[in-house]
């Protein structure tokens, strides 16, 4: 790992880590406060307390390539990122997972900690099971953090970070905006870390093909997806519902949406 903090070495864990990740959209205060109220009655139960945030970042993108490096009111989006997610009291690290040098230096330049991967994950998903795996520290709960949301609500992290701890047998923890069919396509997920080392090896399905959908090639490899709960074999997940809109940049069109946003709100 390359940055102010590289203590950490290449090494698979023995222990469970999890991989925790929100619909970064909004403040999740509300399901932050019952976590911890669950929490608190379940103080004799081993609580999950090593958390480590992932920002993948890839400079290839097909609709925008360059985007975590374009500028927002004259700062590169993955750097408000960065400085959205430090505010979340609940992580212990956050890296940002890349493959691109000009991405890698701009992070260094401001104090971002930072690790190198291959140019050959395929989404997010394998990017961050590859930087998991190149920590000899051990962590508990791993949050994937989109680096293309500038605006990400540190509440957010914070709030799926303490639902997972919340929840001892559950291994993904999500927050949406809605409870909707159509929230399946969202590109923001979680997968229990030992599911994720398995995740590469799962054969690309036709539909997952056509779709360009992630989660498409779980579900049609025998993995189940319900309403509120999500079950992969053994594997339960969590949902959390928020009440803020999404803010994240998928085109050039995006940036000057959120460009707007912020002037309007004199947010710097």
């Amino acid at each position: 790992m390359r940055g102010p903090s590289s203590s950490s070495s290449v090494s698979d864990g023995t222990n469970r880590s999890w991989l925790a990740q929100g619909l970064l959209a909004g403040a999740a205060v509300a399901a932050a406060a019952v976590a911890y109220t669950v929490i608190s009655r379940r103080r004799s139960a081993r609580l999950r307390s090593h958390v480590l945030g992932i920002i993948p970042a890839r400079f290839a993108s097909s609709r925008f390539p360059g985007k975590p490096l374009v500028p927002i009111l004259g700062q590169p989006m993955i750097q408000r990122t960065w400085e959205r997610a430090k505010l979340a009291t609940t992580l212990d690290q956050l890296v940002v997972a890349t493959d691109n040098e000009k991405i890698a230096e701009c992070c260094l330049g401001f104090g971002a900690d930072v690790i190198m991967t291959s140019d050959t994950c395929r989404n997010g998903t394998e990017r961050c099971n590859e930087a998991l795996q190149k920590f000899k520290k051990k962590f508990d709960i791993v949050v994937n953090i989109q680096g293309d949301e500038p605006l990400i609500e540190p509440e957010i992290i914070d709030g799926v970070v303490k639902a997972l701890q919340a929840a001892p047998d559950a291994v993904f923890s999500t927050a949406v905006t809605s409870l909707k069919p159509e929230d399946a396509s969202d590109p923001n997920r979680s997968y229990d870390a030992k599911f994720l080392r398995k995740y590469p090896e799962l054969a690309p399905t036709p539909l997952q093909l056509e779709e360009d959908l992630e989660q498409l090639k779980v579900l049609e490899n025998g993995y189940k997806m319900k309403k509120y709960l999500l079950r992969t074999h053994d594997y339960l997940s969590q949902v959390i519902k928020v009440d803020h809109e999404a803010h994240g940049v998928d085109t050039p069109e995006d940036l000057e949406k959120i460009e707007s946003f912020m002037r309007e709100r004199n947010m710097s």
